[in-house]
């Protein structure tokens, strides 16, 4: 047994060698993490238990050189006490790239997500498909069966991805398809094929940033929800998003004893609105003043900026936030607005987080550049998202909930729990300029006086289109003061709380999304 166990012991010691330390000093020269290193920060101390250490390229046979690991470092382990799987592509071996045994730890570990109930947290640093694989005569070849796994996954349990290294190929895949992603600025790519293989098959010189940094998927494609500056930035970040899911969708998210607004809240809200109701502000100002203090986290900031997403607590319970942003175009919602909120109301209403809406917006952006972004199509997918989410929704309407962008953002009753509006609030279905233009043009063409029969159109258009007519007819179910906001969606939330008698489950849907 003593022999046995110094064998067990002498490869143990070879696995966790990793690419030796040379290689590993590389990485470490570049402002990365090891895999291993990453796996120890995420976890709980002493919570990991790792399946395939022993694993090799194609298995250790004789004479032959092994794979630490093939390159990938796997397993399940405990965040906050609760257990996740995971696995994390160690770079410093064949470039993280997926030989044939790697790919059978990859289906392992997410068989294992699915089977258990788990969240999966992919540490992704790999160069894809390992091309001396190819040249290898072994049975069969790496399979993208995982891939098409994380699709079946999603909306079960968490799958998570950190892009901490040039992902091209397969792991650009799975950064796709994952539910959530995380990007480490500098560092992290991902792309369908690297700079070489863009520069053989199209002759076109590019480096990592230009073709799949965050400059592309975090601004213009929308893949990436957050942007960190580090390794541990994106370990630290991937522990507070968990903080306010469900382990699964058969639970509920979790709460917490319930923290205060931030110091003066009160106070501040009354006065974030300038006097001019075309005048922009930034609405983060009046998240901050709602939700429990420093608890807020967004999603996709660079990404459809007219609109924010975000996870935050009120009262302590974690809730989905979407508000329009003012300060950008007014807050109208574009095309990549609109798909931000498609994925995030999905988002919300496969883990259960009720949703809380903060209105301000002309409606969908039109014209012909607008158009062919697809804001109408895009528009009715988030429309589609909201009506099957079957979560609480609570909605507050600051000034403008104009057309079809004010439904989008749930403005007036519907399937809130409960719909508000402060004073300042507008419920008209168009602009009041668009409408005067459009229904009086010829009125004002023959008025003596145009600017005066203008004003007098206006101020007939603000008194009907104001909070008071919508609460009259139950559009809306109270005008509140700015102040009152938080008091009045904590008590409408806690209301909420009766429907989690009712145990949970994966949130299924049927029809064709626009």
């Amino acid at each position: 047994m003593n022999d046995k166990l110094k064998d067990l012991q002498s490869r143990r010691q070879a696995a966790l060698a990793q690419g030796g330390e040379e290689k590993i000093a590389r990485h470490h020269n570049r402002g990365k993490l090891t895999a291993r290193e990453r796996v120890e920060l995420l976890l709980d101390p002493g919570s990991f238990q790792e399946y395939g250490q022993l694993a090799s390229h194609h298995g250790q046979k004789p004479g032959e050189p092994i794979t630490p690991a093939d390159a990938l470092v796997a397993g399940m382990g405990t965040v906050h006490g609760r257990p996740m799987a995971l696995f994390a592509e160690d770079a410093t071996l064949f470039g993280g790239s997926i030989g044939e045994v790697n790919a059978i730890k990859r289906n392992r570990m997410v068989d294992l997500a699915t089977r258990e109930r788990i969240p999966l947290i992919c540490m992704l640093d790999g160069a894809g498909f390992r091309a001396q694989s190819m040249l290898d005569a072994v049975e069969g070849a790496p399979s993208i069966g995982h891939t098409l796994a994380f699709a079946k996954q999603s909306g079960s349990a968490p799958t998570i991805g950190m892009i901490m290294g040039a992902c091209a190929g397969e792991p650009a895949l799975n950064a796709a398809l994952l539910e959530y992603a995380i990007m480490v600025k500098g560092t992290g790519m991902i792309a369908a094929g690297g700079p070489p293989v863009v520069k053989a098959s199209t002759g076109v010189d590019v480096t990592k940033e230009e073709l799949g940094g965050v400059s592309v998927h975090a601004e213009i494609t929308g893949m990436i929800d957050n942007v960190v500056e580090s390794d541990e930035e994106a370990i630290t970040t991937v522990k507070k998003l968990l903080s306010y899911l469900p382990t699964n969708a058969w639970a509920y998210p979790p709460s917490s004893t319930g923290t205060k607004a931030k110091e003066g809240a009160k106070v501040l809200i009354s006065k974030i609105l300038p006097e001019h109701p075309r005048k922009p502000y930034n609405m983060q100002d009046v998240i901050d003043c709602v939700v429990d203090d420093k608890s807020f986290l967004e999603t996709k900031a660079a990404y459809g900026q007219a609109l924010i997403t975000g996870f935050a607590r009120l009262n302590g319970h974690p809730v989905g936030i979407i508000a329009n942003q003012p300060s950008v175009r007014a807050g109208a919602i574009g095309g990549a607005e609109a798909q931000k909120a498609r994925k995030f109301i999905d988002y919300c209403g496969a883990y259960h987080l009720p949703v809380i809406s903060l209105a301000d917006t002309p409606g969908v952006m039109t014209g012909p550049q607008s158009e062919r972004q697809g804001s109408l199509k895009y528009g009715l997918g988030a429309a589609y998202a909201l009506a099957w989410a079957n979560v609480p929704v609570f909605s507050v309407v600051l000034r403008k909930a104009f057309g079809f962008g004010g439904a989008l953002m749930a403005g007036s009753a519907g399937p809130q729990t409960v719909a508000l509006a402060w004073p300042t609030a507008d419920f008209s279905s168009l602009p009041p300029d668009s409408a005067i233009e459009s229904a009086h043009k010829k009125e004002l063409d023959a008025a003596e006086d145009r600017e005066a029969l203008y004003a007098e159109l206006m101020k007939q258009y603000q008194t009907f289109g104001g909070p008071y007519p919508a609460a009259g007819v139950m559009n809306i179910d109270d005008v509140v003061a700015p102040e009152e906001t938080r008091e009045r969606l904590i008590q409408a939330l806690e209301t909420t709380m009766a429907r989690r008698t009712q145990a949970p489950e994966p949130n299924l849907r049927a029809g064709v999304m626009p």
